[in-house]
């Protein structure tokens, strides 16, 4: 059996739109299968955790929305039974997809699903924070602290108060509040701890992030040697006492150069604690995980079973 978990208000509403087209194309193949609509913020985690517990076989859940669709989902399951997973993206980045190198065509992603016999194991983060009490959020794609979480956090703030702009994906919905947030971005003071062995200290922080896949902000290659599969996380360290020197590091990554760059470092690592003097915007998969000083970041290895 087949169970879509659909999210109709993705990148304003183009995932009703895919939708209808997915629809249609299963009853014309007579396909079994169920679908649950989101209607809310959450709505996602609740079905899967629901859908994971009811069915006694192993089952498919498809998700048809964006990364945050995908993100609900992903923290909705057990992992307890045998569970495997699509996407069908509906969203303005699709980050997910690209780093899978899913088609973009939502009906070719489709047909894959169908006909697939060919699944791959892949890793997922997991972000820790305290919020009054340990939080525990999973992620698929990225997680981190500072301009990219400050645009995750603006964009989701416009989301919430439904403003009526045309419908944009992909880099060029991300790239002018990036450019915004930029401009007010102060750096902080704080140090990287890899494998809780080798520490690192940064005195102009502006981002410290870890990546599952290679991209983010709808296309932004930030971490070019990202693995999905390798068990590691890529950490991205964009740190620089002049901010005129972050407009090259936009740049390279807007383009996906993968040259080094003075102001930005990488490391690769199963875990990683950061800590920074004053608190800084946190994401999970873009979505808001307020602004904290400590973090803690690791990789779960080859759990996710999906259709590629």
């Amino acid at each position: 059996m087949y169970y879509f978990i659909v999210n109709p208000s993705a990148n304003r509403g183009h995932g009703e739109k895919v939708w209808r087209k997915l629809e249609h194309r299963l009853e014309r193949l007579k396909i079994g299968y169920e679908v649950w609509m989101t209607q809310a913020p959450g709505d996602a985690l609740v079905f899967a955790s629901r859908l994971q517990g009811k069915s006694q076989e192993p089952c498919v859940i498809v998700a048809v929305g964006g990364d945050g669709t995908f993100n609900e989902i992903l923290n909705g399951l057990s992992f307890e039974g045998e569970v495997t997973l699509g996407y069908i993206p509906a969203g303005a980045g699709n980050d997910f997809a690209r780093g899978l190198k899913l088609p973009r065509s939502s009906v070719r992603c489709l047909k894959k699903i169908l006909n697939s016999h060919c699944y791959k194991r892949i890793d997922y983060g997991v972000l820790s924070y305290e919020n009054g009490a340990p939080v525990h959020r999973r992620f698929a794609v990225s997680s981190g602290m500072g301009l990219d979480a400050a645009v995750c956090q603006n964009l989701l703030e416009r989301r919430d108060r439904k403003r009526r702009n045309p419908r944009i994906s992909g880099r060029l919905f991300y790239l002018l509040p990036a450019l915004r947030q930029l401009l007010w971005a102060k750096p902080v003071r704080g140090y990287l701890l890899l494998d809780g062995v080798k520490k690192i200290e940064f005195n102009h922080i502006y981002l410290i992030s870890a990546y599952i896949h290679p991209y983010e902000g709808g296309g932004f290659r930030f971490a070019p040697k990202a693995d999905g599969s390798d068990g590691l996380l890529e950490m991205c360290v964009v740190h620089n006492s002049s901010k005129s020197g972050l407009w090259p590091v936009l740049v390279d990554a807007l383009l996906g150069k993968t040259g080094r760059r003075r102001g930005v470092r990488f490391y690769s690592c199963r875990e990683a604690t950061v800590h920074v003097e004053q608190p800084m915007p946190v994401h999970a998969d873009g979505e808001n995980c307020y602004s904290q000083t400590d973090i803690h970041l690791r990789c779960i290895e080859k759990t996710i079973r999906m259709i590629v």
